[in-house]
């Protein structure tokens, strides 16, 4: 008989929210959700995960058997967190992501909309198959749009991955890399400040543009 789903008090779950789904694979621990989970349509939780307090998910997020999430985690529409992986507290995945198996990421981590992570070194073959591995993503590590990290891959905390980047190799902590494949152009200490690059990109001298600045435009 399979175990019953642990589900923490004060659930809101939208209708066509499905858990303590079956896996194909033999899984004899419980679906265990932490209180004040929001789920909206379509999200689909696996038998086997354990999950922490005020999870949160877009439509049509799926989240696989052996998961170990922590507490404040949000994931947005689309995104799909593969078996065995391990996401720490804070950690935010926007839209359309797909996380492979065996991926861990750190407290506060942020994944921007189309990430795609890869566990497989050598796809289709079979000794590929039995040392499978997502990379490891550090505590507070921020990755790009449409960024790509492959398998193995370790990228250090406070890490700044741009948008598009394809990560084959390690990057260290605090460190800003882009390019395909990418490449470590600095660190976040570094940065230009944020309200320069603002005004530089909007030119905000031209009072034109500081018009259409409204809040409803």
């Amino acid at each position: 008989m399979s175990p019953e789903p642990q589900v923490g008090p004060r659930l809101s779950a939208d209708p066509g929210v499905t858990l303590d789904y079956p896996p194909g694979r033999p899984v004899e621990e419980p679906l265990v959700l932490g209180s004040d989970a929001r789920l909206r349509n379509g999200t689909i939780l696996y038998r086997g995960s354990r999950i922490g307090a005020h999870l949160e998910t877009g439509h049509h997020v799926v989240i696989r058997e052996q998961c170990r999430i922590g507490d404040d985690v949000s994931i947005w529409t689309g995104s799909v967190i593969d078996y065995g992986c391990r996401l720490g507290d804070g950690v935010k995945i926007h839209c359309n992501c797909y996380v492979a198996q065996f991926t861990e990421i750190g407290e506060g981590a942020f994944l921007a909309p189309g990430v795609t992570i890869a566990n497989d070194l050598y796809p289709g073959d079979a000794a590929s198959e039995h040392v499978m591995s997502g990379p490891s993503i550090g505590a507070g590590a921020h990755i790009g749009v449409n960024a790509t990290i492959l398998p193995f891959v370790r990228i250090g905390a406070g890490a700044l991955v741009g948008a598009g980047a394809t990560v084959t190799r390690d990057l260290p902590e605090r460190c800003v890399a882009y390019g395909n494949p990418a490449v470590v152009r600095g660190s976040v200490d570094d940065l230009v400040d944020i309200g320069l690059r603002v005004r530089a990109a909007d030119g905000s001298a031209s009072p034109y543009r500081l018009a259409r600045r409204t809040p409803w435009s």
